[in-house]
């Protein structure tokens, strides 16, 4: 398919681009993190599920406190915490897991930059749907049933790093509404509506707007 071969040259060619220009970024966050909070630059996030629900792991910077989800899930002190998660479409806007730094890079996307090694990887492509945690779809699913159709058809893609309701509408869409925008892309995908979801990203980190 002439789509998806084209697709795959922009994401190697803008994967190696994006890589340098965000270069002098990525080692001002990395010490920003290691000065911050002690642990990993990167954030030991459980693995994603990517195309045709095929597990990968995701390459971020650590924004939260060490083994963040694992405490979620698990410590009795958060189990309110974790029920707001999963009542709000795994969003929390006010998290105490979240570092001082963690809260500026996510605000601006800046936690984002690694997944370029994923897309050179072939895990991931620039535009695509997000990239879901298994418990987020299964526990989504059983909260929105309408959605397994439209999670079969977001699956049948690469997830990207940017996609439709990131730049629609980011954290403040619920997991069924985005989940359909998700899926809308993928009936719909084309070069063109790659660039234009490419052109208005950079907006989108700028501004923060809906991000958490």
């Amino acid at each position: 398919m002439i789509y998806t071969f084209l697709k795959r040259c922009i994401d190697l060619i803008g994967g190696l681009f994006l890589m340098i220009f965000f270069g002098p970024i990525c080692i001002l966050t990395a010490i920003a993190i290691a000065l911050d909070t002690p642990g990993p630059v990167l954030a030991d996030t459980p693995p994603r599920v990517g195309k045709n629900g095929k597990f990968f792991k995701l390459y971020k910077f650590r924004s939260m406190v060490v083994h963040a989800h694992e405490k979620l899930r698990n410590d009795p002190r958060l189990a309110k915490l974790y029920s707001e998660y999963k009542r709000n479409s795994y969003k929390l806007r006010e998290d105490p897991r979240v570092t001082t730094v963690g809260r500026f890079i996510r605000k601006h996307s800046l936690d984002e930059i690694p997944q370029l090694i994923n897309v050179l990887k072939g895990d991931m492509s620039l535009v695509g749907p997000r990239p879901y945690y298994p418990d987020e779809l299964v526990d989504q699913q059983k909260k929105y049933p309408h959605t397994k159709e439209l999670v079969k058809i977001v699956l049948s893609a690469k997830p990207g790093i940017t996609g439709m309701w990131q730049v629609s509408g980011r954290s403040e869409v619920n997991f069924d509404k985005r989940i359909k925008m998700d899926a809308d892309y993928v009936r719909q995908r084309s070069l063109i509506l790659d660039i234009f979801v490419l052109l208005k990203s950079p907006w989108a980190m700028i501004s923060g707007k809906g991000a958490v």
